[in-house]
């Protein structure tokens, strides 16, 4: 499994995961290493989502199926920002659809503090990360039943925004509370959409396989535009993985017309 960037660049790259310091110029460089900058926002973090697409803009299959839509050149990356971030967040989706390790195994580098988002406590405590491997943080609404543990998972509770969901700035504040402020929010097309809504998104990586379904689930749900202008327009770096294509977009917290 190769990408741009010799392991030596990764291991270098690595070192400055909580030391930070000047990187050496090159590939891996360029593309982790905004991931690496100082936060911006006044919350104190760093967020990072990433979604992997077809060329028509899905995510998954009507059914849900979407492993693997990127080839093995975007699951290196996927484990790469793994490692350099405090914790990755996913959805409930995600874990009920893929059962997902959330680790590192892929690459060298810590395992993230796996964040599971369960607003009405829907997901059982039979799923891998609540029975094994790294720690793993449930967040949940105040006012959702259940107990206090998911399996091995602790349980945070936080308010709901307007839309129901988890408040996106809770969340951030929660986890900046307990040192995590370098955040991966890997998934799923929701989770994404939301934090992309409320204007939560340092960084956005989207990956484009050369896959065309015709069908399936959107990569972003967001609320209906009427016109182009009501969009979200940025700048952007491309990089090659292997066979697919990344789209590095530095959001800096902005918002679509639309969800403001």
């Amino acid at each position: 499994m190769s990408v741009p960037g010799a392991s030596d660049d990764w291991s270098v790259l690595l070192a400055r995961r909580d030391a930070p310091g000047p990187l050496p110029p090159g590939p891996l460089a360029a593309l982790f290493g905004p991931v690496l900058a100082p936060p911006e926002a006044p919350d104190g973090c760093r967020v990072v989502g990433r979604l992997a697409q077809t060329l028509d803009g899905r995510i998954a299959t009507v059914s849900g199926s979407s492993q693997w839509i990127g080839g093995r050149g975007d699951l290196l990356h996927t484990h790469r920002l793994r490692a350099l971030c405090h914790a990755v967040l996913v959805g409930a989706g995600t874990v009920r659809q893929d059962d997902p390790r959330l680790t590192t195994r892929l690459c060298p580098g810590p395992h993230p503090l796996r964040v599971i988002l369960d607003t009405n406590r829907r997901l059982s405590p039979d799923y891998g990360v609540f029975r094994e491997g790294p720690p793993t943080l449930l967040l949940a609404a105040e006012d959702a039943p259940g107990p206090d543990r998911c399996g091995r998972a602790e349980v945070l509770r936080l308010p709901r925004g307007k839309q129901g969901g988890l408040a996106i700035p809770a969340i951030l504040a929660a986890l900046a509370a307990r040192g995590l402020t370098r955040l991966f929010v890997e998934g799923g097309g929701v989770t994404v959409s939301r934090f992309l809504a409320a204007g939560c998104l340092d960084r956005l990586h989207v990956t484009v396989a050369p896959v065309l379904l015709g069908s399936g689930i959107p990569a972003f749900t967001l609320p209906e535009a009427a016109r182009i202008a009501d969009g979200l327009r940025f700048a952007w770096e491309v990089h090659k993985l292997e066979e697919d294509v990344l789209f590095d977009i530095p959001l800096h917290r902005a918002r679509p017309e639309i969800c403001r």
